[in-house]
């Protein structure tokens, strides 16, 4: 299949051949990318798609998961859509602004009168997609997943990070910062093409990926910062980097190795610049009562105890004990079930309460958001912002 596809390739004149031959092999190819696991260098399959989109204009369209097996979902489109199947007969069109409800009828997504295992929605006029209560660019896949529905938003990169730079970050930030995080973002997205996803979706709309909110969270900042850094990307050894991001870090970043796993020579701890951020320093205070119902199976809660942690203080993993026992935890699973901010935490205990103080928010790896906030101010470019918070990489354009 891909000596097939090549040959076409070689045949194709710059511009001019690849656009006619477009409409034959993106379908292949979007059938193909759902089929094979090859990931090498930028992925054979994304510069077989940034060749038939053309060099000067090259598109990724990226594989959004919006819900994932849901039993139901209210879809529309903001221009008249047509609705094919997933090979792309027509089924139907649905009128502008018309809300309709997908259903599971058998083994089937039922919608309207149509029925299919999948079914895709595309606007007409470079129209919108509504799913649940916002508004998407791109176009819509439902498919029939575990007896349920994952509705998949098909969208072009660079139009999908105007709404992640815009989620991640604030609208009202410096340019430059905003900037730094559309490249962090592009590079991520591309990053979990190559190594993660599935023959469904390359990523969620969650903090599991980055945030993405569609229209919701755009702006004209946010597609600026993105228009100007268009394509552009982080690798190392020709490789996009895992461009691992969060809002800041506590006044030091952490190396990869210290806080997860594996060493990476890009993900190294760097001082970083977010004292005056609003989530440098925190507190949280829990009763006794609370406490004991978050770790309910050991009862009333004596001691919590850090076992392993970082060279800066992150807790890694940390020993409760308990009336009824003691247990062991990774201070990120302690940190989701308490809802604290990072695990760069201390913990006291008074005769009725526990009172956990800490610093920063999200797991201190990679760029600082606030930190490259307060380095805009200062007057750096993202070029500058980037290269201090990720060592040994270069700034790429994957055109």
């Amino acid at each position: 299949m891909l000596l097939y596809l090549q040959q076409i390739m070689l045949k194709c004149e710059p511009d001019k051949n690849v656009k006619t031959h477009a409409d034959t092999i993106l379908p292949i190819l979007e059938w193909f990318r759902t089929k094979t696991a090859v990931k090498s260098g930028l992925g054979v399959l994304v510069v077989f798609w940034l060749v038939l989109k053309g060099s000067a204009a090259a598109a990724i369209e990226l594989r959004v998961a919006l819900q994932k097996e849901v039993n139901q979902v209210n879809v529309g489109s903001s221009t008249p859509a047509i609705v094919k199947d997933a090979a792309g007969r027509k089924l139907g069109e649905i009128q502008e602004r018309e809300s309709l409800v997908a259903l599971i009828n058998g083994h089937k997504i039922a919608l309207n009168q149509w029925q299919a295992e999948q079914i895709i929605i595309e606007p007409s006029q470079n129209g919108y997609i509504w799913l649940g209560d916002s508004w998407y660019r791109g176009r819509l896949r439902l498919s029939f997943q575990n007896n349920h529905i994952t509705a998949v938003n098909l969208v072009d990169l660079e139009q999908y990070l105007y709404s992640v730079v815009g989620a991640e970050a604030f609208s009202s930030w410096p340019i430059e910062a905003l900037k730094a995080q559309a490249v962090a973002a592009r590079t991520y997205a591309l990053y979990k093409i190559q190594t993660g996803g599935n023959h469904i979706y390359d990523l969620d709309a969650t903090t599991n990926s980055q945030v993405y909110k569609g229209l919701n969270s755009e702006a004209e900042s946010t597609r600026e910062a993105v228009k100007k850094t268009q394509g552009e990307i982080l690798t190392h050894n020709n490789q996009p980097i895992m461009a691992l991001f969060h809002a800041s870090s506590g006044g030091h970043t952490e190396n990869v190795e210290d806080v997860w796993s594996s060493p990476l020579p890009y993900l190294r701890g760097v001082e970083d610049y977010d004292q005056k951020s609003p989530v440098f320093q925190w507190q949280k205070t829990f009763t006794n009562d609370q406490m004991s119902s978050f770790f309910s199976d050991l009862g009333q809660i004596q001691k919590m105890l850090p076992e392993r942690t970082s060279p800066l203080g992150r807790i890694v993993t940390m020993k409760i004990i308990g009336e009824k026992g003691t247990k062991v935890l990774p201070g990120q699973k302690i940190r989701e079930t308490l809802g604290l901010k990072s695990t760069l935490f201390s913990v006291s205990q008074n005769s009725d309460s526990w009172e956990f103080i800490g610093h920063g928010s999200g797991h201190g790896i990679g760029l600082s958001q606030w930190g490259a906030y307060y380095l805009a101010l200062r007057g750096l470019n993202y070029r500058q912002i980037l290269t201090h918070y990720y060592h040994s990489v270069e700034l790429t354009s994957v055109n």
